[in-house]
């Protein structure tokens, strides 16, 4: 039997199909990075189990304390969440620039430099000033010397060629140098014998806990910072701007693109938000700033942000997940006589993973539209 391709049923099919293809090109544009780096984690996890397998330890009771330890009842939940409060604005401070092609790595130091300059402008005005004005003086004072400081690397990068990778590493170690020099000299309390901090701040002057909750204010810190960041870059023209020199720097200096300001504009607030994560350490967790501000959060905030894809939005939920990994590590060290680093382990896996996931990135034909075949399409095998 011959069908002509002029019938009326073929017709209104190939019509209704290809109607459907701008919401089918959306919907795969935007699924790849979710199925890949979905993908990447399941690997992930699938590497590490061989790691535990080879110590004669049990994968699926690993996972199991891990879903217990981070996400199995209320009391977790808000552990995952206290964890994750700190991760969200230090994967700012690498998502950010990486929208302009930076790679970020140094938000330690901002974290670092930011609690010790909230604890220096608080001291001198507790009892003196409103506790309200004290705090929003100590976040002002972290934002504005994180930001300093992560700009640095990009100027840097912008104006002398310097490899913003490098130099932000290598600006971390001078600012934990930094804070152990004022920590230990200048702002020291003369009662702090065996860990050098400076002095605490009394509990009227600490950053609460959100009410009805175990966490403390440094969560809606970080979930606002990331609504924030993805406006700014997804609705305004300077994050318009900052992705078109992402793209293509020579491009967007050809178009007069102002490159430079970018940079120093959007790394300042990147790092910025890292040491806000550091002022609130500093005001809701440590009430002191010492060396436990160098809490590896600045690096853990990279595997964030890789695992989020650099969207500020996507930074959330990955930001409790390796939040609640982190919180089932000790229960992790108890009931399997694991050492704690193994959940560093685990986290470093999957960072490797991710990145070596980067390269399946526009290989897939289902998920790339410019390679479908109009002609296929019409015949529902698009």
């Amino acid at each position: 039997m011959t069908v002509k391709i002029d019938d009326p049923a073929i017709s209104l099919s190939a019509t209704r199909q290809a109607s459907l293809r701008p919401v089918l090109e959306w919907l795969a544009r935007r699924a790849e990075p979710i199925v890949i780096t979905l993908g990447g984690i399941l690997a992930g996890l699938a590497l590490f189990s061989l790691f535990l397998l080879a110590l004669g330890k049990s994968p699926a009771m690993l996972y199991q304390l891990m879903y217990t330890g981070g996400f199995g009842s209320w009391f977790s939940i808000q552990n995952s969440l206290s964890r994750a409060s700190p991760l969200l604005l230090t994967a700012l401070c690498v998502a950010l620039p990486a929208r302009l092609g930076l790679v970020i790595i140094g938000g330690e130091g901002a974290v670092v430099l930011g609690g010790v300059a909230a604890a220096a402008i608080a001291l001198p005005l507790v009892g003196t000033a409103p506790v309200l004005v004290v705090l929003i003086l100590m976040a002002a004072a972290a934002f504005f010397i994180g930001g300093i400081w992560i700009s640095l690397a990009g100027l840097l990068r912008h104006y002398r060629g310097v490899n913003e990778t490098i130099s932000s590493l290598l600006l971390a170690y001078i600012a934990i140098a930094l804070m152990n020099q004022f920590v230990e000299g200048p702002l020291r309390d003369p009662a702090s014998l065996n860990k050098p901090s400076t002095k605490p701040l009394p509990s009227g002057y600490m950053l609460g806990n959100i009410p009805g909750m175990d966490v403390n204010w440094g969560l809606v810190i970080g979930i606002t910072a990331c609504v924030v960041s993805w406006v700014l870059i997804e609705m305004t023209s300077f994050g318009f701007a900052a992705r078109i020199a992402g793209g293509n720097v020579r491009a967007a200096q050809i178009q007069g693109l102002p490159v430079g300001k970018l940079i120093g504009g959007l790394t300042a607030i990147a790092g910025g938000f890292a040491g806000l994560a550091g002022m609130v350490e500093v005001a809701a967790v440590q009430g002191s700033a010492n060396a436990s501000l160098a809490a590896g959060y600045g690096y853990t905030g990279i595997l964030v942000a890789f695992l989020a894809r650099h969207n500020p939005l996507a930074i959330i939920p990955v930001a409790f997940f390796l939040g609640g990994i982190d919180a089932a590590g000790g229960l992790i060290q108890r009931r399997m006589g694991l050492p704690d680093a193994t959940v560093l382990v685990l986290q470093g896996t999957l960072f490797i993973v991710i990145l070596f996931c980067e390269t399946f990135y526009g290989r897939f034909r289902i998920f790339n539209p410019d390679l479908w075949n109009t002609r296929d399409f019409a015949k529902g095998r698009g």
